[in-house]
């Protein structure tokens, strides 16, 4: 079961497709993904939806695509289900297409759908303090940072409904 698109100004936050998992885990090179498509990360989000296909169907794994283009550049997900109405919200964007504030756009739209969930009061992230381009990320999408670093050493930032 696939999700209904969410549409930003520039962007189609696009469910995953079982057979677009199997091109990542094969090598195969669809039309439709940018040159540098799939980023490290979208191999360990492809080899988690082969081990766990019922994830597919789970609410918030898509694909980012550009709409002038019809290309995707990237993927962000959801880690579904809620537990005590949080969810954590990771995303990536291929190196060709950084720079052009995706990564924001297509968080702050998937964290506002997220927020309309039943049982979701909180969307969380963590962050490595090394990591000031993902800060900015979550920053720029209204997130605000939680006090103190976390046990391992990290940055947790919240967004609320």
């Amino acid at each position: 079961m696939s999700h209904p698109d969410l549409l930003t100004d520039r962007l189609v936050l696009r469910s995953w497709t079982s057979g677009e998992v199997a091109a990542v885990l094969d090598g195969a090179r669809p039309a439709h993904w940018a040159g540098d498509f799939p980023a490290e990360g979208d191999h360990v989000i492809a080899g988690l939806f082969a081990g766990n296909p019922a994830w597919l169907a789970e609410f918030g794994h898509r694909q980012i695509v550009e709409r002038d283009s019809g290309l995707t550049v990237g993927s962000i997900g959801l880690f579904w289900p809620p537990a005590d109405g949080v969810v954590e919200i990771g995303y990536g964007i291929v190196a060709s297409r950084r720079g052009r504030g995706y990564a924001p756009e297509a968080t702050r739209a998937l964290t506002g759908h997220a927020l309309t969930a039943p049982g979701v009061r909180t969307v969380c992230a963590t962050v490595e303090p090394a990591n000031p381009a993902s800060i900015r990320v979550l920053e720029k999408a209204g997130f605000q940072p939680m006090p103190g670093l976390s046990d391992d050493g990290t940055i947790r930032y919240h967004r609320t409904a």
